[in-house]
């Protein structure tokens, strides 16, 4: 089973304190301050600093978004079908993270040549926005296969899913809140991203250097888009692709709802006209919005840093871990629905409580990416690490996909009008906004756990652990 660009160990040995760290650190250190920073400013700073306008810019998102979900599974299946020498997965880490480098530098520089020239802009923004999209794909397929292909351990592969959540959510909060000033530090957001980059670069490389890919199938003669036609012929695997589609919908609804919560509907409750001046309503409502906006970030970081690598030690499975975590944030979202608006405090207190255990989705999701590995191993006997891992990025991004336009056609039916403020939004707009923030979440965390209930492939596990034990024997001797 051994790669043969790689040494065959004698036994199976822990895996090391450095290959945990880089790989903590390579998607979720550096690269993911950098996923963090385009997610929050990048629509801003392109209009305001190269100068394309809103819609320009919905275009070339929608266009770069198309063509992101298309290369997921051909990523997949380029990383399973060749054996370069240094290895089927490692080799990405070599060279990808320099591409991201380069692409930082370009994506944030607003060049000459494009000036005075508003096709020119877009098709630059364009092509720069959808290479980073491209160096995502490339080092974030290979990183999720290179971990089953390390360990067959389930204790170890959890044990490192959550240390890498707990540094993604770490550098998500840093990069989301503090990016402003961080920018002044350095002097511009291209000095910023490039530093960035540089991080993710050395995280990558310390990878490729502590990663052995000892469990690899030889390559599959009939390499190619068949491979494809593995993973989805099973049955087993759409309610899994499912619950990856809604993992993204519950996290995404979960930050992206906040915002107009506290702005449409805990602003109004606070701000009293009779008796506030026009200074005082100022401080009320930012005070309002970035009190409750702090309560879900350090809700998300206790979640991925704290609680998740307790559920798992506690529960042992990935499945079972997501279930106990959702039928908790049911409940929270229940309450928060019925009784959130009642009071300030208490909205804040129960949103942190939903969040620390809600926020858990969207990283305990990956364990099922082990699980669905050792699945299509053990029916197809095919090593299809990366093009599962693609399948599961391809149904996030459709995930991310529904909320971004989900959310906002809920409002628009609700009659949500952003241009009359806080304080002019009609009865069915605040319904809508009150149903985006706790009642869909609440549905969607609910189909989970019927998904986790009936999960489809547990009743696998025993034939797995017969499956792992041969592999050690073939591979370790």
């Amino acid at each position: 089973m051994g790669n043969e660009s790689t040494k065959t160990p004698a036994k199976q040995e822990k895996l090391s304190k450095a290959f945990v760290w880089f790989h903590a650190t390579s998607v979720n250190g550096g690269a993911m301050a950098i996923a963090a920073t385009i997610a929050t400013y990048f629509s801003l700073y392109v209009q305001e600093t190269i100068g394309i306008t809103a819609a320009q810019l919905s275009v070339i998102l929608l266009i770069c978004s198309l063509w992101d979900a298309i290369n997921d599974p051909l990523m997949g299946v380029i990383c399973d079908s060749y054996n370069p020498r240094w290895g089927r997965y490692r080799t990405w880490f070599l060279f990808t993270p320099i591409f991201l480098v380069v692409d930082m530098w370009l994506l944030f520089s607003n060049p000459g040549f494009i000036q005075g020239s508003p096709m020119a802009k877009c098709i630059y923004v364009c092509i720069t926005y959808m290479v980073y999209g491209m160096c995502v794909t490339a080092y974030t397929m290979p990183q999720m296969a290179i971990l089953p292909a390390m360990t067959l351990d389930d204790a170890e592969r959890n044990d490192v899913v959550a240390k890498g959540a707990g540094v993604c959510a770490l550098m998500f909060t840093i990069a989301s809140t503090f990016s402003t000033q961080l920018v002044e530090i350095f002097g511009s957001y291209r000095n910023l991203m490039v530093t960035y980059s540089i991080f993710a670069v050395i995280s990558f490389w310390g990878l490729y250097k502590t990663s052995e890919e000892r469990y690899v199938a030889p390559k599959d003669e009939s390499a190619g888009l068949k491979q494809l036609v593995y993973v989805f012929r099973h049955k087993e695997i759409w309610p899994v692709m499912l619950c990856w589609c809604l993992a993204a919908v519950s996290y995404g609804f979960m930050f992206t709802s906040s915002v107009y919560y506290a702005q449409y509907i805990m602003v109004p409750g606070r701000v009293d006209f009779a008796t506030m001046d026009e200074a005082a309503i100022g401080a009320t409502i930012g005070g309002t919005i970035s009190t409750y906006m702090g309560f879900i970030s350090m809700g998300a970081l206790v979640s991925m840093m704290v609680l998740m690598p307790i559920f798992l030690k506690v529960f042992k499975t990935g499945y079972k871990a997501l279930l106990i975590s959702q039928i908790l944030t049911v409940i929270c979202y229940a309450l928060l629905y019925f009784t959130g608006r009642m009071n300030f405090w208490y909205c804040c207190v129960l949103s942190f409580i939903a969040t620390v255990v809600g926020a858990q989705v969207n990283a305990l999701v990956n364990v099922l990416v082990n699980d669905t590995i050792d699945f299509i191993m053990l029916k197809e006997g095919k090593q299809l690490n990366g093009v599962v891992s693609s399948v599961k990025g391809f149904a996030q991004k459709c995930g991310n996909t529904i909320t971004n336009s989900g959310m906002l056609a809920v409002l628009a039916v609700c009659g949500f009008n952003a241009e009359l403020g806080p304080f002019g939004q009609s009865a069915t707009a605040i319904e809508g906004t009150n149903a985006c923030r706790f009642l869909i979440p609440a549905i969607v965390s609910a189909i989970i756990i019927v998904i986790m209930v009936f999960y489809p492939l547990k009743k696998y596990f025993p034939e797995i652990a017969q499956m792992k034990e041969r592999m050690k024997k073939e591979v370790d001797g």
